[in-house]
């Protein structure tokens, strides 16, 4: 696709005006802790059980699952952050418009990426009935006992990373790393 002068004059405006609607946000709604700095040493175990999780999972799923679990606890910080990194890790934005409603669109996920997701919303929203033995079993058929094992080590990190970001008011956009 080839751009005209307005739609890269428009578009770097647009990315401007982004940017400070970003820096304003973060002004008028300051973090309220830095955990790293308060508690580096569970701040660096909750990065070693990410690290561990991911470690035998596909990126693109490990993103799919993040996305997911950020939207059903509405942290709008890591829901930016992973589908940046989905989008530089180069996932079809088709796919990524349709996280949220997997189930209705089922046949943009694989069998294993659906069994993530119903895994990642039965534990995510755990309070609601538990795990169902059927959603378990349906992903223990699609993964590994390693494979099965990192996806839940997976899916309570991202749920701590929410609650650590929604709790501090980290706010969407400001991740260093997204720029």
């Amino acid at each position: 696709m080839i751009m005209t002068t307005t739609q890269t004059t428009q578009t770097t405006q647009t990315a401007q005006t982004l940017t400070e609607t970003v820096a304003r946000a973060a002004a008028e709604n300051p973090v309220r802790i830095d955990f790293a700095k308060a508690n580096p040493k569970a701040f660096k175990a909750i990065i070693a059980l990410n690290a561990a999780a991911t470690e035998h999972l596909d990126p693109a799923l490990v993103e799919l699952v993040q996305i997911r679990a950020s939207q059903l606890n509405s942290c709008a910080y890591c829901l930016h952050m992973h589908v940046s990194d989905a989008r530089k890790a180069g996932e079809d934005p088709e796919r990524l418009h349709m996280v949220g409603v997997w189930r209705e669109a089922a046949h943009f996920f694989t069998p294993q990426e659906r069994a993530a997701l119903a895994l990642t919303e039965a534990v995510t929203l755990i309070a609601d009935g538990g795990v169902e033995d059927e959603v378990f079993e349906e992903a223990a058929e699609e993964f590994s006992e390693q494979e099965l094992g990192g996806l839940l080590a997976l899916i309570f990190t991202i749920n701590t990373w929410n609650r650590l970001n929604v709790t501090a008011r980290k706010v969407a956009g400001t991740d260093e790393r997204v720029r």
